[in-house]
């Protein structure tokens, strides 16, 4: 077939290309499942407690819409239903950042069209696409398969077919969206909406159906996330859920390869508005914004609403956790020792920190998306210094994330209903080490742009840290790796603000590097 001429090259070239961030997304994801059993058999080493566990779970509508039902008290069961949805998350992002990044970001640069002027065939970049993503969830589903085998081969088999699934379906629904938009940015937050869609309807249909129960919710069925935990790993499995999944797949891949062979390069059947180049825009800040707005509401939006999930499953952990000393243990090292519900209001607003680092490395690297797509160049071709311009959209990535972890404590506010003031502290000393993370993106993209995505791999090295560092009670200096792990234990803890201090001059001292030197250098080509 001349139309996938080349495309075993491309998919070579694309994997190079992807040789930190895939792995690094691969392994989060895989560590974060492996260490599950042992973590959970060490929490709950007898079959009372974990039956126990599954009837705490199925009498908890909150838990179930934040975590999915439960279906059996085996480890492996216990396993799918603590990380399934958010493994299933993980996959889902790492396919869209795969395939956006290698179909409509090319063509946004322009270097599709100089590869087109090869021997490449019209849908060989979309497929070669489509393989690195399959080969971004196949190799944590093979990972994720052999580790849980001695948990149930049939169970772990049906876990990591699920995974890859659901990393694939996302993966085509960022095919068909890049086929659409006319910019990776918009593509990226479509197939983004999806999947936090998605995640809400997975969710309410979760909540309202009691856990184990036989039936479930029409609101679960629509959501591919649901899927997965309809597939019931290790609880008697539903194979032929995974067709669904095919279906899916193979639905939206096939619209995908129809689109692609329908359009020129750098078009879309969704063009961008053209806006005006005065008022509003008349600045550098006022582009910054015009840019960025949509992710900042899409955050903002997110966190208020995880505030109120984690603030509404705060009066049930003491519950939950009974009196059971490891799985206090675990909070109270992710959340200070001042009591189980301070100690859990606490581990999750860092919980919340740790992903708001996602949120001020995509920021940051719309710098070098606007550099690498050549529009920063004409920008600054005429009166705006390259430290204006860069300053309009850093102001986006602090500013904004000061105010979705400020929602973030007021969504724990309306949810817990009370001490509001603790909490907002709670979150928003949060924000130095955040801002830290953000230092390093703008020090990487300012001194060596081509070295600025390695911002994603310390984005997951701290999240990995942090989400799975205090379940597998890893020595204290690791944790202390992490920005995130000198923070103050708020609320309940004593406010510290000497390693505030220190944290936020080091993302000063940062930005500022990273200012320098990209005030020194030339721009990307």
């Amino acid at each position: 077939m001349t139309s996938l001429v080349g495309t075993g090259v491309l998919l070579r070239f694309n994997l190079r290309r992807d040789r930190l961030m895939i792995p690094v997304w691969v392994a989060v994801n895989t560590l974060m499942v492996l260490s599950m059993p042992n973590t959970l058999k060490s929490l709950y080493g007898t079959e009372a407690e974990r039956a126990d566990l599954l009837h705490q779970v199925a009498a908890n509508s909150s838990f179930r819409a934040l975590i999915g039902p439960a279906f059996d008290d085996s480890l492996g069961a216990l396993t799918a239903w603590r990380v399934g949805v958010y493994a299933g998350a993980l996959a889902a992002v790492t396919g869209l950042l795969v395939v956006v990044r290698h179909t409509r970001d090319e063509e946004e640069t322009g270097r599709q069209e100089l590869i087109a002027s090869g021997v490449v065939g019209r849908r060989a970049s979309l497929t070669a696409a489509l393989l690195a993503a399959a080969v971004a969830s196949g190799v944590p589903a093979l990972l994720v398969t052999a580790g849980l085998a001695g948990q149930g081969v049939a169970g772990a088999l049906a876990f990591g077919l699920g995974l890859a699934a659901v990393g694939m379906l996302f993966a085509t629904t960022a095919a068909v969206a890049a086929q659409l938009t006319e910019s990776g940015r918009l593509a990226r937050g479509l197939t983004a909406g999806m999947l936090g869609a998605a995640f809400v309807l997975r969710a309410a249909g979760d909540a309202a159906t009691p856990g184990g129960a036989e039936g479930s919710s029409v609101l679960t069925w629509l959501s591919p996330l649901g899927w997965l935990s309809q597939l019931r790993p290790f609880a008697g499995e539903r194979w032929w859920v995974l067709l669904l999944f095919a279906a899916a797949i193979a639905g939206q891949g096939t619209l995908a390869y129809v689109l692609a062979g329908r359009r020129d390069v750098g078009m879309s059947f969704v063009p961008t508005r053209p806006g005006p180049s005065s008022g509003r825009l008349g600045t550098a800040g006022a582009l910054a914004w015009r840019l960025q707005r949509g992710s900042v509401l899409g955050w903002s939006v997110g966190f208020f609403l995880a505030g109120v999930v984690y603030g509404g499953l705060t009066d049930g952990v003491a519950d939950l956790v009974g009196d059971n000393a490891k799985t206090r243990d675990i909070i109270e090292r992710m959340g200070g020792r001042s009591g189980i519900t301070d100690a859990f209001l606490a581990s999750m607003t860092g919980m919340l920190g740790l992903v708001a680092a996602l949120y001020v490395v995509a920021s940051v690297l719309r710098l070098h998306g606007e550099e690498t797509s050549m529009r920063a160049e004409p920008l600054l071709a005429n009166a705006v210094g390259r430290l204006r311009w860069a300053a309009g959209h850093l102001v986006i990535t602090f500013a904004g994330s000061a105010l979705v972890m400020l929602l973030a404590g007021l969504g724990f506010a309306v949810g817990y209903g009370k001490e509001v003031g603790p909490i907002l502290g709670g979150c928003l000393v949060q924000l130095p080490a955040v801002w830290v993370v953000a230092g390093l993106a703008v020090l990487l993209y300012g001194l060596a742009p081509r070295l600025a995505p390695l911002a994603w791999a310390v984005a997951g090295a701290v999240l990995l840290i942090g989400w799975v560092g205090p379940a597998l009670d890893v020595p204290q200096q690791v944790l202390d790796l992490s920005p995130f792990g000198h923070l103050p234990k708020l609320p309940g803890g004593e406010m510290e603000w000497g390693p505030v201090l220190v944290l936020l001059g080091l993302a000063g001292v940062l930005v500022a590097g990273g200012l320098a030197g990209l005030r020194r250098r030339d721009l990307t080509t």
